[in-house]
């Protein structure tokens, strides 16, 4: 029992920063609520199928992301099996979990419940920072940052549940610039106490493998809800194939090399990090969106030619994927592969013609198209 009493401790460092590390079944359990929170995200995507119901789905999007990865990297430097930090996951679980359930109308009737959730979230993490700094001095100045930092984020989620719309927005993008810029600016910080480099990679792609199971999702959802015909039938096998290739470009390349490569908190390395980082945002928006596009071209009619906004969906938001996976090749984050870089932007550029272009095609011919591009690179 005193083992589940222990304060955190430093799991990263030269003395600690090599030992095994691999994802907690804490941290597995933990991954559920965002299975939920990422479908129920991605479900208001689906019924808006627009420009504005994007940056809706972006906006409500990036504070779940945020938050999992608030988690992730406190668990990264500190994390421990004890009482305490079982019950502090429980809190953050029981918070995103009504983050998922305020994504409904989450920028208009449940925004107070969303920010609330999201706020309650991120007071949880501040007060886990704050008490590794009590218990571990060395760590005290990284601890010391995040904590101010988050909680200045977390003031403006919490006050703007006091503003009127549409300017309560305005108080969630700032408190979201303080979030993302509270690790920016703290990078004297990080070189001192650098991530682990085999929990990280792990971590990040298991959240990969959730925003890949929207795809599968899709798919399925739309097999039960469409009339069975040759058509459909390929077009549902064409856009598992789409997801599947996905999942290939990605988990083929990040095999964590160059996060392992890291040995100090230099400039270099500290900016390997945050590559690693933000680089992941653009491609989970991409996968998540990727699937809702998959699910309406197999529900599309397959007689009259897909609809501009499904088309620019599906186009754009796998595009977008090969974007971001050619900056995380570019820079080296994950397999450093010139070549690779050029066909990943090659392909996003054909995606972004397809969209222009494609506005006689039929829903076969599109996904035909799509499904080509992702196998061949």
């Amino acid at each position: 029992m005193s083992r589940w009493l222990e304060p955190p401790r430093l799991r990263v460092g030269e003395e600690n920063g090599t030992e095994n590390r691999r994802v907690t079944w804490l941290e597995l359990f933990y991954d559920l609520v965002y299975v939920v929170a990422v479908s129920q995200v991605a479900h208001n995507l689906s019924k808006n199928v627009s420009v504005p119901g994007f940056f809706g789905f972006v906006a409500l999007f990036l504070p779940i992301w945020w938050s999992w990865i608030g988690t992730t990297f406190y668990a990264n430097r500190f994390d421990t099996d004890t009482v305490v930090r079982r019950v502090l996951m429980a809190l953050q679980m029981l918070a995103s979990a009504s983050m998922a359930v305020n994504v409904h109308h989450g920028l208009d009737s449940n925004s107070t419940g969303f920010a609330l959730s999201y706020a309650a979230a991120r007071v949880v993490l501040i007060l886990e920072y704050a008490w590794a700094g009590w218990c571990i001095p060395v760590a005290r100045g990284l601890t010391t940052h995040y904590a101010i930092g988050f909680a200045i984020a977390a003031f403006f989620w919490i006050t703007s549940v006091f503003v009127p719309m549409p300017v309560r927005f305005i108080f969630w993008g700032i408190g979201l610039l303080i979030d993302f810029l509270t690790p920016l600016t703290g990078q004297q910080h990080q070189a001192q106490l650098m991530p682990h480099t085999e929990h990280l990679p792990e971590r990040f792609g298991l959240f990969t493998i959730i925003v890949l199971g929207e795809a599968i999702i899709a798919v399925i959802t739309g097999v039960v809800e469409v009339d069975w015909s040759g058509l459909s039938v390929l077009r549902a096998v064409l856009g598992f194939a789409i997801a599947f290739c996905l999942w290939w470009i990605y988990f083929d390349n990040v095999d964590g090399t160059s996060l392992r490569a890291v040995k100090d908190g230099s400039a270099n390395n500290v900016l390997t990090f945050q590559v690693w980082l933000y680089g992941h945002l653009p491609l989970v928006i991409g996968l998540a969106a990727a699937g809702i596009g998959v699910e309406h071209l197999i529900l599309s009619q397959a007689a009259v030619p897909l609809p501009a906004p499904d088309r620019w969906l599906i186009c754009g938001s796998v595009a977008l994927c090969f974007v971001a996976l050619s900056v995380l090749h570019r820079t080296g984050v994950i397999f450093k592969c010139k070549a690779r870089t050029k066909h990943r932007l090659a392909a996003a550029a054909i995606l972004l013609l397809i969209a222009i272009a494609g506005s006689a095609w039929y829903p076969i011919f599109v996904v035909s198209a799509i499904a080509g591009i992702c196998i061949i690179e």
